[in-house]
């Protein structure tokens, strides 16, 4: 097994407000940028965490496509398949509120085939019986009926999901909380750094569950930013 496959399991194992307490951690960013803010449905917190490389797409669901396409959905496809893996799809939907579900039964399988293990998408799902069989997490503004306009615009660019910014490439964790943005360049250090939070965590939480529990000593335990 190699070490990014570990690396990836031990972050996986790890819930999005935990990595997000890790990431806060080093300073690198604003506390509230790199996580997602506002609804985000989590259609199947049975598949616990999705961790992987963002692939993102543009689509539209409130309008029919232009007759000129900008992009084509082969090159869509063979730009899946290039994405470094484990590949999760980010889709912004340009109609908001979505009009209809580009995504159901039979996107997952084509995504699925083309690698992808996962979709965080603004814009609303379907086909849910088919598609929880498939253990492939799904996060969504929304579920609808109808897949109304839904069609590609664009792929391979900055795309938003509510407040969030996602870059073609970034390493995303998502879970039943929402989505964080792992820097790439902290990725290897966050499983030690959460375990860190953690410990420093339970020392307040014990205080709090002990009969010996005072204000005193729980001022002497929590930050001073608190």
């Amino acid at each position: 097994m190699s070490s990014e496959t570990e690396l990836l399991a031990s972050l996986r194992r790890l819930s999005s407000p935990t990595v997000a307490n890790a990431v806060e951690s080093f300073g690198v960013r604003v506390p509230d940028a790199g996580v997602s803010l506002g609804p985000l449905q989590c259609l199947f917190p049975e598949h616990g965490a999705l961790v992987g490389y963002a692939c993102t797409a543009l689509i539209a669901s409130g309008q029919p496509a232009g007759p000129e396409r900008r992009v084509h959905r082969r090159a869509y496809w063979e730009y899946l398949t290039k994405v470094r893996q484990p590949r999760v799809v980010v889709m912004q939907d340009l109609t908001d509120p979505p009009a209809g579900a580009f995504w159901g039964e039979v996107n997952t399988n084509i995504h699925r085939v083309l690698g992808c293990i996962g979709l965080i998408t603004n814009g609303s799902v379907r086909d849910l019986d088919e598609v929880r069989p498939q253990s492939f997490p799904m996060f969504a503004g929304c579920v609808t009926v109808s897949h109304a306009y839904a069609h590609l615009e664009d792929f391979a660019r900055p795309v938003r999901i509510g407040k969030l910014l996602v870059q073609p490439g970034d390493l995303v964790h998502a879970d039943k909380h929402g989505v964080v943005i792992i820097p790439g360049e902290l990725a290897s250090e966050i499983p030690a750094a959460a375990a860190r939070i953690e410990r420093q965590e339970r020392t307040i939480i014990d205080l709090c569950q002990s009969p010996h529990f005072s204000i005193e000593e729980l001022d002497k335990l929590v930050a001073e930013g608190y």
